[in-house]
């Protein structure tokens, strides 16, 4: 959850949170609110999280680094292909 990123990514830059609040010109309680869950930083603040700690906004966002690929418009026999080909490279990179 992005809550719980935000507050872990403070905590490890050793950073209390009228700290961040004053690097973002925001209020210290803005930062308390996305770190208890009650709302959610913006756009803008997901980037400018991102820098402050170095990681990327997916890290912010709690977004898998995994890619995904939507086959579902797919028919049966074609998504079973598009399977055993993943399946197949996987293989071939030491992956099962």
């Amino acid at each position: 959850m992005v809550y719980d990123t935000i507050k872990l990514l403070r905590e490890r830059a050793d950073m209390s949170q009228a700290e961040l609040a004053r690097r973002l010109d925001i209020s210290r309680s803005s930062v308390n609110a996305w770190e208890m869950g009650i709302s959610v930083p913006s756009t803008q603040y997901v980037v400018e999280l991102a820098q402050i700690f170095n990681v990327p906004t997916d890290t912010i966002l709690g977004v898998s680094s995994s890619d995904l690929l939507d086959i579902s418009d797919l028919t049966p026999e074609q998504q079973k292909i598009v399977s055993l080909l993943v399946r197949h490279f996987q293989s071939e990179n030491g992956k099962k």
